[in-house]
């Protein structure tokens, strides 16, 4: 069972198997607590979120459509709760992004140093990025989602997904260049997944 497809599972749990939706959670939990958290960067929030999110999976489950990619889906209910909390929580103060990147355990203790002084400058740049931005390049970088994806979970033209990604990555650069981290160093240049 482990080696089928998001929407088989799905399918396999619409028809009353308990086990596929545990595989789905075992897949996607953490990418999702991971967007949750870059995109709240509020550690209890983010798993308040993730659990509201699977909950919704659960009610919903009935409504999914086998035309649907279930991980569209699950981000897009993601995104969706995460933009909902935002907006009743205005005032609350968000504390630093947390997790945002984690040191490359083949790197040695140099790399582990690198990435602790350099996590911080990024929490920071990160952090700055208008949200639309911050929310493209989470999806993009830390989800995995293809644009086509991103505009789809957002209700966003495409296009409009691509420009936000690139306007974060020259915003992100530059941040990060003002705060002394040149190209060199770690985690400078975000990973480019070769779908589009």
């Amino acid at each position: 069972m482990t080696d089928e497809s998001d929407e088989t599972l799905m399918l396999r749990f619409q028809a009353g198997e308990p086990r596929a939706f545990e595989v789905l959670v075992s897949r996607h939990r953490t990418p999702v607590f991971s967007f949750l958290l870059r995109l709240t960067g509020d550690r209890g929030r983010a798993e308040d979120l993730c659990q509201e999110v699977l909950l919704k999976v659960v009610k919903a489950s009935e409504r999914w459509e086998a035309r649907a990619r279930f991980r569209t889906w699950l981000f897009a209910i993601a995104r969706n709760l995460a933009v909902d909390e935002a907006r009743r929580a205005v005032l609350r103060r968000a504390d630093p992004l947390e997790g945002v990147p984690a040191a490359d355990p083949g790197a040695g203790p140099e790399g582990a140093v690198a990435a602790a002084l350099l996590r911080p400058k990024l929490e920071a740049a990160l952090a700055a990025l208008p949200a639309e931005q911050r929310e493209v390049f989470l999806l993009r970088e830390h989800a995995g989602l293809r644009f086509a994806e991103i505009a789809e979970v957002t209700r966003t033209p495409e296009n409009t997904v691509k420009s936000r990604m690139r306007y974060a990555l020259e915003t992100l650069r530059a941040r990060l260049l003002a705060l002394g981290v040149g190209p060199g160093d770690a985690a400078v240049e975000p990973a480019r997944s070769a779908t589009p």
